[in-house]
């Protein structure tokens, strides 16, 4: 059963779960769901927030929810339970990291990943510039400092989720909620390649500095370093992707 949702959690998911706009109402929520689940905001063996909830938050019918929660139970993603303690359950769970997952991934991506890429490298130093320039409160502070110490504190199970989080709560830390919801749908988009690619302590190393680096700068309100570190940080994940794929 899902622990009570923190003060973080319930400001990220008021974020995540953002009303639906457009004419795509259960394409957009499929999404706005995948990108929950697959990002690690709602992990596996927990529950998605109740339905009535849930439909408010994006601004959508039951119905609509309900059919892209079906479409999702389909393809694997979650599976809904009933009784006093049911709900819907995510069950995914990233595959095992490895260089023929990474190149399986890779090549069902085709040219999405180059572009995909492409634009992290400049979403995300964009968001850390951003975020630095603002006068940060103290507990938006302490939120980036606890999203640091997640990624510190991981295990070879839990590390990609946490670093995912420690970025996506930069891009949330900028003030921009457009600005967050790019850089959650590049990383949803590279979130299955990142999880395959093996875990090597050096690169998790380097991984770590850069991130303190990356941190210090924004909390001194240097957006100039914020940026240049996450261009060094992101481009150093391309060559390691490209390593793999040789």
């Amino acid at each position: 059963m899902s622990q009570p949702l923190t003060a973080d959690d319930r400001a990220t998911h008021g974020v995540v779960f953002r009303p639906v706009r457009g004419g795509n109402t259960f394409e957009e929520t499929v999404e706005r769901l995948l990108c929950a689940i697959k990002l690690g905001f709602i992990a596996q063996g927990e529950t998605l927030p109740p339905e009535r909830d849930l439909a408010a938050q994006l601004g959508i019918s039951r119905v609509t929810l309900r059919e892209a929660i079906r479409a999702l139970q389909q393809a694997g993603y979650v599976e809904p339970r009933r009784g006093r303690y049911g709900g819907t359950f995510v069950t995914y769970s990233p595959a095992e990291p490895s260089e023929g997952e990474v190149r399986r991934i890779a090549e069902s991506m085709g040219a999405e990943l180059s572009d995909a890429l492409a634009f992290r490298r400049v979403i995300e130093p964009g968001a850390a510039a951003l975020t630095a320039e603002r006068a940060l409160a103290a507990k938006d502070r302490q939120f980036l400092q606890a999203r640091l110490e997640d990624v510190r504190s991981a295990d070879a199970t839990t590390y990609r989720l946490m670093d995912s989080r420690f970025h996506l709560a930069i891009a949330e830390m900028s003030g921009s909620p457009s600005l967050y919801a790019s850089v959650a749908e590049t990383r949803l988009r590279l979130n299955d390649l990142l999880n395959a690619i093996p875990l090597m302590e050096r690169n998790i190393e380097h991984s770590h500095e850069q991130h303190n680096d990356i941190l210090l700068a924004i909390l001194r309100g240097d957006a100039r370093t914020a940026r240049s570190v996450m261009e060094d940080h992101v481009a150093g994940t391309a060559a390691l992707l490209r390593g793999f794929l040789g």
